[in-house]
């Protein structure tokens, strides 16, 4: 019988030459020694380690999350004949939620990782307010990951950098062995 890895959080101090740099007001979040890295803002707390999520307050006390889960692919395989924005579009359809607007799929420019993503408005079914997803799927360096983003349509003009953010220092692949350190550079 397989055992499931555990997963653990924590605080480590940084030594004093490490590479590790995020913009002002955000901290760099890395899952699974940098199998995937992002940026989110210095507040936001870890809510759940499977999914990981992030929250910007400790729920129930929250009004936005970020979900992430990711899978290793194996080596040397070209999956451009698996094209990521099908794939997006079957994931997060057949939703029970009312879905009020489904956006269409935006593929990302950046030339280091295949990502697409897009965002459906709905009525959250709990609380009767109308709420956003947004989800993104990227692919590159043997790791494919799926990013959610949840937050109430009131708070759309805080939540828009921060999902901008996300997506612009996505980073998958990478091997951290000290996270004390940050990523070695040649």
């Amino acid at each position: 019988m397989k055992h499931k890895k555990r997963m653990e959080t924590g605080k480590l101090r940084l030594q004093d030459k490490h590479t590790w740099k995020a913009p002002n007001g955000y901290k760099i979040v890395v899952i699974d020694r940098g199998a995937v890295s992002f940026n989110i803002p210095q507040d936001w707390v870890v809510a759940k380690l499977e999914p990981f999520e992030l929250n910007d307050r400790l729920p129930p006390h929250d009004d936005a999350r970020i979900s992430t889960s990711f899978w290793r692919l194996p080596p040397g395989v070209d999956w451009s004949g698996l094209p990521l924005a099908p794939l997006l579009t079957k994931s997060v359809e057949g939703s029970s939620m009312e879905i009020l607007a489904r956006g269409g799929v935006i593929k990302s420019t950046r030339t280091d990782i295949e990502l697409v993503w897009t965002e459906h408005r709905f009525i959250d079914p709990k609380e009767k307010r109308e709420a956003f997803s947004r989800f993104a799927l990227a692919r590159g360096f043997d790791v494919q990951a799926f990013i959610s983003c949840d937050f109430w349509v009131d708070d759309a003009l805080r939540l828009h950098p921060i999902w901008d953010e996300v997506l612009r220092s996505l980073q998958l692949g990478r091997v951290i062995q000290d996270p004390t350190k940050g990523a070695v550079l040649h």
